[in-house]
């Protein structure tokens, strides 16, 4: 492919302000930028004496550059947040958040509940957080219940209601389970929720404002009584959320960057206590400099859309960037309320950035210890295995199944950090007589090796968790599907000791066959045990799943006329499998989608009648 050619490029690029992507040779952009003078900006890139060496080593890959012209520099730095979100470059600072933390969710429902939601994002609605902990979700669900009447009750609870609960009594739940609010002002009241969850307050006291003036004119006094008291309780959590010099709304930043490794450690402040804690650790591009780490992370965190979190209006970093006051004011005037960071406080603010700064300092140097740890285990097992190269990824493979019911062959990854999870991989295991593991063995392998070549990920070494049978399959695979390979996995069999005790684990080397120890205490062996027992616990986890999935469906599978939608609508409905079989036909007719005739069926089939 010809040389970018950035003289001819220059020629053509404006003085606007604006947003630059550059592209590799693949055509994958590998870094995204803004500026006020775009043509400024990107002349930088392309002097004779370029001193910093990341900036050489994205210039060295450019093949394309795409320019993308804005208004102004917060249109510039609301569209870069864009693109890094969507691109992931590999020489931007990512801020990746993580799915562990708790969220508020409201579903996308006729009728939306508000409740508290952990872990993967399926189900269709919005979600409000993250949260720092699990105390901050329950306590902003108490307030949102005393200032809007919406449900927080689960889906079966609201299908089988026929009177108001004890919440609608309480006022604290409107009943559009039995009709008691109209549709039209249920929605009202989850627009505002919505609203007051995205730190837009003011608004939502004017929407009200409005709706209890149109109401006393139409002479709907009770109606504007209600408008009223909802009115006087946001006021009230407004006064006490009020920023003053003593107590108030802020998020205070340590911040800690050392050998690549940068550490977010964020205090949630909320009328003067710590409503919670959390750190980040964004992905860091090797030689980027303190002020781009800053500038990324704050830009992105308080710019992401897709995590709705009411902000405060004081931010306390650590320590200053260079544009600090740039992106202040583009933050302020994208979220259209104020925005100031300071980094020079005093009395109780400085104490909270100390304790900041200390927990940051000492993420970091943790992760850098254990880092080292692992560097050292990885050396360790080289030595001991007389490779002659260095070891960049080793993979793991485990079966598990229960009396040969629902086998799954598990596949783990680790790489020179440690577990790299994004590449763990499970196998269903189908087509074999039950519990014969040489035949999972054989069929995982062939199916991981399948068609591979030089450029895709080619693990140094494999481990086999098992005996010998295991082990000699496995290397008949690789033998055959990795020959044309330039370098073949080693493959390595760990067996387990004297009575299955742990610590007695022998290892025999794939193709020889020749059996070796390591010392109990030695860093190769518990790096070993590290990968096995991971292997171990991912097709665990695997096969339980699976198994539970079978035991769930299998007895309504063999039922003629229910398929995957009434089995769904059956499980969903009443609650799992047990209840189903419980349940008698009048109460199956309930169920969408089953006739009178299809619940008979049904009933007869699970009681063998």
């Amino acid at each position: 492919m010809p040389r970018f050619n950035a003289t001819e490029f220059l020629k053509t690029v404006s003085s606007s302000a604006g947003v630059y992507r550059m592209y590799d040779a693949k055509g994958e952009v590998i870094y995204v930028g803004k500026a006020k003078d775009l043509k400024k900006r990107l002349s930088s890139y392309f002097r004779v004496n370029l001193g910093n060496i990341k900036t050489q080593a994205l210039v060295s890959h450019i093949a394309n550059i795409d320019v993308t012209l804005t208004h102004s520099e917060t249109d510039a730095l609301l569209l870069e947040n864009d693109y890094i979100k969507q691109y992931m470059p590999k020489y931007n600072v990512l801020l990746r958040d993580d799915k562990s933390y708790p969220y508020l969710f409201l579903s996308g429902h006729k009728h939306p509940r508000l409740a508290y939601h952990r872990g993967p994002q399926r189900e269709k609605g919005r979600y409000f957080g993250p949260y720092p902990n699990g105390g901050a979700v329950r306590e902003s669900l108490n307030l949102l219940q005393k200032l809007f009447p919406i449900r927080q009750c689960d889906d079966l609870y609201y299908k089988s209601r026929t009177r108001p609960c004890l919440q609608f009594q309480l006022g604290r739940c409107s009943a559009p389970c039995v009709n008691k609010v109209t549709d039209e002002d249920y929605a009202e009241q989850v627009q505002l929720a919505s609203l007051f969850l995205q730190g837009k307050d003011q608004q939502v006291v004017t929407n009200l404002v409005a709706k209890m003036e149109q109401a006393a004119e139409a002479f709907m006094y009770e109606q504007a009584a209600l408008y009223r008291d909802q009115i006087t309780a946001l006021r009230k959590v407004a006064e006490q959320q009020e920023v003053s010099v003593d107590k108030g709304d802020m998020d205070v930043i340590g911040v800690h960057y050392e050998k690549g490794i940068a550490c977010f450690h964020m205090l949630f402040i909320r009328a003067g206590k710590i409503f919670g804690s959390r750190s980040y650790y964004p992905s860091v591009p090797a030689q980027t400099d303190i002020d781009e780490v800053l500038s990324a992370f704050i830009s992105q965190f308080y710019l992401n859309a897709d995590v709705q979190r009411t902000l405060p209006n004081e931010v306390i970093l650590s320590q200053s960037f260079s544009d600090k006051t740039e992106l202040e004011s583009a933050i302020a005037e994208a979220l259209e309320k104020k925005f100031i960071i300071k980094t020079q406080v005093r009395g109780d603010r400085a104490s909270f950035l100390r304790l900041a700064l200390t927990n940051a300092t000492n993420a970091v140097m943790t992760r850098l210890a254990d880092k080292n740890t692992q560097e050292q285990r990885f050396n360790l097992l080289e030595e001991a295995l007389e490779l002659g190269h260095s070891i960049g990824r080793m993979e793991c493979f485990d079966i598990s199944h229960t009396m040969g019911e629902s086998t799954v062959a598990s596949c783990v990854v680790f790489n020179r950090e440690g577990p790299h999870k994004a590449d763990y991989r499970r196998y269903n295991i189908s087509g074999i007589t039950g519990g014969d593991d040489y035949a999972a063995m054989e069929q995982a392998i062939s199916r991981r090796f399948d068609k591979i070549d030089n450029n895709g990920k080619v693990p140094d070494i494999v481990f086999i968790d098992g005996g010998l049978g295991q082990l000699r399959i496995a290397q008949g695979i690789v033998d055959e599907k990795c020959a044309h390979l330039d370098r073949p996995p080693l493959l390595i069999g760990v067996t387990k000791g004297e009575g299955r005790k742990a610590g007695l684990e022998t290892f025999v080397f794939g193709g020889s066959e020749q059996q070796f120890n390591l010392p109990s205490d030695s860093g190769a062996f518990h790096l070993i045990l590290h990968i096995r027992d991971e292997s171990h616990r991912f097709a665990i986890t695997g096969h339980r799943n699976k198994r539970q999935k079978t035991r769930n469906t299998s007895s309504l599978e063999s039922i003629a006329g229910v398929g995957p939608k009434r089995r769904k609508a059956l499980l969903q409905h009443l609650g799992g499998i047990q209840e189903v079989k419980g349940a008698s036909v009048a109460e199956l007719t309930k169920v969408p989608g089953i006739s009178l005739e299809m619940a008979q069926t049904i009933h007869d089939a699970l009681r063998g009648g």
